[in-house]
């Protein structure tokens, strides 16, 4: 059948999507110099989402697998395990998607979290480990406080010189809650996006069975019509 054809050259793709996502996430969640940004600014609930889609991942790869075989065998009760499979990844790679976004975008449920670490590192001046955590951020992403130098004034701290930009001086205008926040957006939107396409893959793979299943029962009956 063309259907069967077509539906194989899909598999594949949808493989490849799988692998794609997986390899993506292990990036994001076992690169040591970001893993330990997180770790320290307490952030570990960015991890979340990527660990949800981590699992459609593996569910892609290892379906496809199915796919294949039930297209080759053309056999209906495994036909419609494959579409409740699908139904599965698309649920869990939705929430996924929607986890990291709500922890990686602006005005998300990440940037509370982060402005509560920051302040209280800027409060805590005092404290070396907060202190060097501190100046870690500011001077790696290129920011000041939480919202600006302003959380300083307002804290009657003195203002860091990891504060100021190195060549005019002047404090940084952005605070870490939004430098950091735009560094996050940076790196999972690719992932996001590759998600969502996964899961419109499903939707098309659902349907492209069920019009499989449809034509292996036309012909089955049109085969016992034809004996009779």
């Amino acid at each position: 059948m063309n259907i069967t054809s077509e539906r194989r050259k899909g598999h594949f793709k949808f493989k490849l999507f799988g692998v794609s996502i997986f390899a993506l996430c292990l990036w994001i969640s076992f690169e040591p110099g970001f893993n330990e940004w997180m770790r320290v600014l307490e952030l570990q609930k960015y991890f979340i989402g990527v660990y949800i889609i981590i699992i459609a991942a593996l569910g892609i790869m290892v379906i496809a697998f199915l796919g294949c075989s039930s297209a080759l065998m053309e056999n209906v009760f495994l036909l419609f395990i494959y579409i409740g499979t699908q139904v599965g990844i698309f649920i869990f790679g939705l929430i996924g998607a929607c986890v990291v976004l709500d922890f990686s975008t602006y005005d998300s449920s990440i940037q509370p979290l982060i402005r509560n670490v920051i302040l209280r590192l800027v409060n805590n001046p005092q404290h070396e480990g907060s202190r060097e955590i501190l100046r870690m951020v500011q001077e790696g992403i290129g920011c000041c406080g939480a919202d600006g130098a302003i959380d300083f004034i307002n804290m009657n701290k003195p203002l860091p010189s990891e504060c100021r930009d190195s060549v005019t001086g002047n404090a940084y205008f952005h605070g870490c809650v939004d430098e950091l926040t735009w560094y996050l957006e940076g790196r999972t939107a690719w992932l996001a996006g590759i998600v969502l396409a996964s899961c419109m893959t499903c939707v098309i793979n659902a349907v492209m069975s069920l019009v499989l299943i449809q034509a292996i029962k036309k012909e089955e009956e049109e085969s016992v019509v034809y004996k009779n």
